[in-house]
């Protein structure tokens, strides 16, 4: 089940499925990160200034952050308690550590 957050300028939907922020269905981030802390803060600033947070690509208002931030960790939770999605988690660490160190 996906949670909607919002429809982009060019119509495409950015949802949370799964562990990932998804736009038009396809995965985009597993995380959503302040701006402050982004290495390309002014630029995301500049192209997009409503914007606090950011999902991969995806630029997010403080509101549509903490409704994708709260479809996470709800879905991390559900995934947490169920044994059958350990292989799901494994896999979600590894792309995140490779995404971290820059391999993708």
């Amino acid at each position: 089940m996906a949670t909607f957050i919002k429809m982009t300028q060019d119509g495409r939907r950015v949802e949370v499925s799964g562990l990932a922020v998804t736009l038009d269905g396809k995965p985009e981030s597993m995380d959503v990160s302040d701006i402050l802390t982004h290495p390309r803060k002014l630029q995301i600033m500049y192209t997009a200034p409503e914007a606090t947070h950011v999902a991969g690509r995806i630029a997010l208002t403080r509101e549509e952050a903490e409704k994708a931030k709260a479809a996470l960790y709800e879905n991390q939770a559900r995934f947490a308690s169920d044994p059958r999605y350990a292989q799901a988690r494994f896999q979600a660490a590894i792309n995140s550590k490779a995404w971290q160190e820059g391999i993708e």
